[in-house]
């Protein structure tokens, strides 16, 4: 079977990667790749939203499969595209229509979901340009931390938290009147902090039934300790300590189950990866938000640690047999570092050689990177992710700090306490 997967990140390297393990995989195609992903399978020079050309890709190059990585092209419909031209009727795809898409394409819709189907989260109200000043007024009763989020997708950057209620009010109004997301900050929740861990969980459905990946734990904030911008991920590692049996079983029950029965009564045709954002209160697992994709670095440590043929569970899902598979994991400790260029995640300097050494003892995962003039140079934020894998959190973060030594451009930046919490714990 020749696979096409769309995206150009860590994400989509480590998909690449893990699929290519599978003896029913023929070809691999990556659109647009980066590069990295050109050492295990071919790049196509492809806008992926422009869905023409993707479908004459998979025509090009007799696509079996398509996975599809990013959000983007998911909430602009690229799924119902393809399945309402007869040309594809066969085609396998991992990705949701529109229709699910939306749980990650609209913050709010994706609350009235977790509501109307009884899946604890976070009280929240939506504001916007109509309700602005009567909300700035009303945030006088509320207990900080205040936390905004943009409605819509805003790469992972669309969430502000903060103490003080005058930087409160102010990003309220960058985010509504400035228009600092565009579309995706027209509206804005206003969500109750829940103070807790956070642990993400992933699940591969096939509309009907469900298996559920390793969970994870990333680190979003820039700085140390967890502290500056939010970025679209500097680091995760995967088991969790705290997520112990009981708590998993909370996350099923009361999270996972509900989700996709929901799904079921709304009547929304799902095949694809869900990602529950959740944070443990007390033992008590609350969803923060859904995202209908693996997330990106957690997908580097997730893919590693499934010790089933992936791509089986992929063609499983699409063909909506899911009932018949079972998941099985290693049992180490994957961690993955992502070194990330100076300036991230505001103005960040592109084109800087990349110079990479002995990187065996870790799994290199491209995210920010191209080939220009025959030289590796950095095309991004987030360049690579290096993936280390041990028997305890210790020996897996130790290589990939230690492989981080082997790759320099000018500017590299990373977070050196990734797992730090969990450390803490005792993991």
């Amino acid at each position: 079977m020749n696979i096409l997967i769309l995206g150009s990140g860590g994400r989509e390297h480590a998909f690449a990667w893990k699929v290519k393990q599978s003896p029913k995989c023929e070809k691999i195609f990556i659109a647009p790749g980066n590069g990295g992903t050109n050492k295990v399978g071919t790049n196509l020079d492809l806008d992926i939203n422009n869905f023409d050309k993707v479908g004459d890709a998979i025509e090009k190059h007799d696509i079996g499969m398509l996975i599809i990585g990013p959000e983007d092209p998911l909430v602009n419909g690229i799924v119902d595209h393809l399945r309402e031209d007869k040309k594809f009727e066969n085609l396998k795809i991992i990705g949701p229509k529109a229709k699910g898409a939306i749980l990650e394409g609209s913050k709010e819709y994706a609350k009235e979901f977790m509501k109307k189907h009884g899946i604890p989260t976070a009280d929240a109200i939506t504001v916007t340009k109509e309700n602005l000043d009567e909300t700035i007024k009303y945030m006088e009763r509320l207990d900080p931390p205040y936390v905004l989020k943009a409605d819509g997708l805003a790469g992972g950057k669309g969430v502000i938290i903060t103490e003080e209620l005058e930087e409160a009010r102010k990003s309220l109004r960058e985010l509504i009147e400035g228009k600092k997301f565009g579309s995706a900050s027209e509206k804005v929740l206003i969500e109750q902090f829940l103070k807790g861990i956070e642990v993400s969980f992933f699940v591969i459905t096939d509309g009907k039934d469900y298996r559920i990946l390793p969970e994870a734990k990333d680190y979003k904030r820039i700085g140390e300790k967890d502290t500056g911008l939010n970025t679209g991920g500097m680091g995760a590692v995967s088991p969790v300590a705290f997520a112990d049996r009981a708590f998993k079983e909370k996350v099923n029950n009361r999270i996972i189950k509900p989700t996709i029965e929901g799904l079921k009564k709304e009547k929304i045709d799902y095949c694809g990866f869900i990602f529950f954002g959740l944070i443990n209160v007390g033992g008590d697992p609350y969803i923060i938000e859904y995202n209908v994709r693996m997330g990106d670095p957690e997908t580097e440590v997730v893919l590693p640690r499934i010790k089933t043929d992936f791509l089986e569970l992929l063609v499983a899902a699409a063909d909506k047999n899911l009932i018949d598979t079972e998941i099985e994991y290693e049992r180490f400790t994957a961690s993955t570092v992502m070194y990330v260029s100076r300036g991230y995640p505001e103005f960040y300097e592109k084109g800087h050689e990349i110079i990479i050494g002995d990187v065996k003892t870790v799994l290199p995962f491209h995210a920010g990177t191209k080939m220009k003039d025959g030289k590796l140079v950095t095309n991004g934020g987030r360049v690579i992710a290096l993936t280390g894998l041990g028997k305890n959190l210790g020996e897996a973060l130790s290589k990939s700090y230690a492989g981080g030594q082997e790759v320099t451009w000018e500017g590299k930046r990373f977070r050196g306490d990734i797992g730090f919490d969990l450390k803490a714990l005792g993991q």
